[in-house]
Formats: structure tokens, C-alpha cells, sequence
């Protein structure tokens, strides 16, 4: 594509500006200032303190990345005037309800319309179910701007396809799907996302199939995820060994292998919430969607209760016992806890009288006291001796711990509760515990 528009942003004569810069905001800021005049803007006064420090809370983005990278960092709406393409990534979550909750988004409109130029394009990133952009963000950016869409300015969606943790896939490595409202502004997003993205543009018809090609993709992996979920529990009342099982099956070539396993986070125990929301609307009820997500919902709770069974089996007291669950994040090796499902383990174990302590050496403990209400450990060695451990999060600094050193922190002969089957069943029975897992 070539035509004077694009030799403008080559030239930086025109800008790109980025808001919401969380896990998909600010790595994709980063790619862009590498080639484009970047203005990252985010609501939070103090985000964009520790950017412009050159610190990255989220762990994405490294101090040397920041810091090489010509971002102008701001938390001024009005800068947002200088852009000719705005593209928001800002969260979408669910209620206490499982209602999708567009808030973010609707207030992210909102701002946007308010200082949006002439001509500009605005693309949206954030999960949502088919509609959400043109039928719902549109009409708040024309009311706001007062301009009309399609006319004044250009609407297109890019779905985000950050995997947090991941150092491997970034987003130069992941293939990127766009969409417009015309052919035009379709293949002007391909040529700047194609810009940055060296795995490849992928070209929707429409918006809405790029919405829906997103909200699936969580969609599918929960489902596989709740179906090993499901064979592990009828697994575990057969005494059958399910990682044993996993093993022998993936020797053949087309088995897909998935672990059992704790689902959290905002994308993938939030995503399938959004498209049944938008079904059950339309008059379907989705029978196979809300089976799976029923099913990872439990898994805290079915740990919880196999943890107690494994507490009665070793001649231990339940009540007021001590254990202990090292990991506390939605996943490994990353410091977001939002929606994370340890928490149904930690809730349960309470509720059966248990004193329980939690450690992760990567979560902000001020994070975790604001969202769940308890307190960190610092070290685990200081609240020893445990009757159980529950590993719920496989970091790797956990993985440095070797099964001797966890029979330090316990007395007698302690629970290990292994989520992530992290450790041989043969060593940690070797070891004198009361080994379970999934």
C-alpha cells in the first residue's frame, strides 16, 4: 500500500495513539514506536508515572524496551487530538453476575469521542462479543465528537492475541486479524499492523467476524480445558493416575493434549461469558459453552475438597490446620491475579476452619489485600511447620524447590496437593508425603 497517507506516518507527520496500557495496550505501543510516532495514554496518573520511569508493573515490557522506545506516555486526553489512528485495548470484564461488563470500553468511547479528529480511524482490541463495536461504541463516539461514523471517521477491530508471560509470542510473532468498515480502511490497518507484525495479516470481511473469530478462540481452549477437568475428576474416583493417562494418549500423533488444571484470568474464564451473554439475547440458550465454563468454575473448590480428604486420610485434625498454597496468580511466572481461581481453594479451605497461608513471589501483596482481602507471606519458612502444601501455580521459582526442602516447611507426614503435577507421584510418596493431584 502505497499513497501519501502512508508516507505521512513513515515521516511521522501523523501519529498512532494507543489507549489502555495494560498487558495488550503497552506491548503493542512498544512494536509501533519502532517504526511510528506512538502517544500511549492511559487514565491511570500513576501507570503512566512508572512507564515514563521506565517501569513495566505487569512484567511485559522490559526497563530497556521503555526506555529505548519514543513513546510519549500521557494521562492527558487532549493529546489524543494528534492522532490519526487510535486504537483501544482496554479491559473487558465480567460482573459478580457473569455479566460482561463494557464499562471500560463505553468510557474509553467516550473519551476518545470527545478528542477525536477528523479522519482519524478508531480500532478497537478488547474481547467482545459480535456487535459490540459498531452497534454500541460507534454511536458513543458520534454523540461525543458529533462527527458520523463512516463519513467523519473510520471504525475498525484487530483483535488482541497477547498470551501474558509469554516471552516467546509477542506480538510481532503472532498472526493479526483486521476488519473495517471498508475495503479502504481495511487494507490501511493491514499495512500498519503489517508493519510491526512480521507473522502475517490475516484480512476479516467484516467486523463482526473478526469479533467473533476472538471470542471463539478462548471459547475453544476453555472447553478442552474443562473436558480434561471433567475426565480428571472420574479419573480420580477410579484411582486412575490422569497425567498417566495423558501421557499414554499423546503418543499418538492427532490427540490434543491439555492439562487439568485451575482457569482464571481475563481471557479465557471471562471470554465465554461474553458470547453466551450475546446468544442467550438473541433466544439461544448455549448448552455446551456453559457446561464447560461450570466445570473450570468448580475446579477450586473440588481441589479444596480433596485436600481435606487428604488431610483425613493422614490422621490430621482439619480444623485449624495449617497449609499452605504457594502461588496465588492466575497463571505462571506473571503478577496478575484479577479473576484468579486459587481464591476458590483459599475460600473453601477457610470455610472447613483451615489456617491457610498464601505465597507468590510474584503477585503485589497491596494488590492482593485490596482485591481479596488477605496477606501475602513473605517468606513460607515463616510460618512453618505446615500440615499440607497446595502448589497451585507452577512458577518457576517454584520449580527450584526440591521435594526435601518442602518437607522442611511441614511436621510429620504432610499433604501435597501437586495442581500442576509439577513433581513424580513415586518421589513425593518416596519423600513421606500424602501426595494427590489432578
Amino acid at each position: 500500500m502505497k499513497n501519501n497517507l502512508v508516507k505521512d506516518f513513515l515521516k511521522h507527520k501523523k501519529s498512532i495513539a494507543v489507549v489502555g496500557l495494560g498487558y495488550v495496550g503497552l506491548p503493542l505501543a512498544v512494536e509501533f514506536a519502532k517504526v511510528f510516532n506512538v502517544i500511549g495514554f492511559d487514565i491511570k496518573k500513576h501507570r503512566i508515572n512508572e512507564l515514563s520511569a521506565g517501569i513495566d508493573s505487569t512484567g511485559e515490557t522490559s526497563k530497556n524496551q521503555l526506555r529505548s522506545s519514543k513513546i510519549d506516555f500521557t494521562n492527558d486526553p487532549r493529546k489524543l487530538r494528534l492522532a490519526s489512528i487510535i486504537i483501544i485495548g482496554v479491559p473487558t470484564p465480567i460482573d459478580e453476575h457473569k455479566i460482561p461488563d463494557i464499562y471500560p470500553l463505553k468510557s474509553a468511547s467516550e473519551i476518545v469521542g470527545k478528542y477525536l479528529q477528523k479522519g482519524a480511524v478508531v480500532v478497537y482490541e478488547s474481547t467482545v462479543y459480535p456487535g459490540v463495536t459498531e452497534e454500541i461504541c460507534v454511536p458513543i463516539i458520534e454523540k461525543f465528537s458529533g462527527l458520523s461514523c463512516g463519513k467523519d471517521f473510520k471504525v475498525g477491530y484487530s483483535p488482541e492475541r497477547i498470551n501474558p508471560g509469554d516471552k516467546t509470542h509477542g506480538v510481532s510473532d503472532i498472526v493479526k486479524v483486521v476488519s473495517a468498515q471498508d475495503k479502504k480502511t481495511t487494507d490501511l490497518l493491514a499495512w500498519i499492523y503489517g508493519s510491526v507484525v512480521k507473522a502475517g495479516i490475516h484480512k476479516a470481511p467484516d467486523i463482526k467476524t473478526a469479533e467473533a473469530a476472538k471470542v471463539i478462540e478462548n471459547i475453544q481452549r476453555d472447553l478442552n480445558i474443562a473436558l480434561v477437568n471433567e475426565l480428571a475428576i472420574i479419573f480420580n474416583r477410579m484411582g486412575i493416575d490422569t497425567k498417566s493417562v495423558l501421557d499414554a494418549a499423546s503418543t499418538k500423533w492427532n490427540f490434543l493434549r491439555f492439562e487439568p488444571g485451575l482457569v482464571g484470568g481475563h481471557c479465557i474464564g471471562v471470554d465465554p461469558y461474553y458470547l453466551t451473554f450475546k446468544a442467550q439475547s438473541i433466544g439461544y440458550h448455549p448448552e455446551v459453552i456453559l457446561s464447560g465454563r461450570r466445570i473450570n468454575d468448580n475446579m477450586g473448590r473440588y481441589i479444596a475438597a480433596n485436600t481435606i480428604k487428604q488431610l483425613i486420610n493422614s490422621d490430621r485434625s482439619v480444623k485449624k490446620s495449617k497449609i499452605l498454597i504457594m502461588g496465588l496468580t492466575f497463571k505462571e511466572n506473571i503478577s496478575d491475579v484479577r479473576n484468579t481461581r486459587v481464591i476458590d481453594i483459599y475460600n473453601e479451605l477457610k470455610e472447613y476452619g483451615v489456617d491457610v497461608f498464601v505465597h507468590d513471589p510474584h503477585a503485589d501483596k497491596k494488590e492482593v489485600f485490596n482485591e481479596y482481602g488477605l496477606s501475602l507471606i513473605q517468606k513460607p519458612e515463616s510460618k512453618k511447620p505446615f500440615d499440607g502444601i497446595i502448589l497451585a501455580v507452577k512458577h518457576d521459582k517454584y520449580r527450584k524447590y526440591t521435594l526435601s526442602h518442602l518437607k522442611k516447611l511441614c511436621n510429620g507426614n504432610p499433604v501435597l496437593i501437586d495442581v500442576k503435577a509439577l513433581f513424580k507421584r513415586e518421589d513425593a510418596i518416596k519423600a513421606g508425603f500424602h501426595y494427590w493431584r489432578l
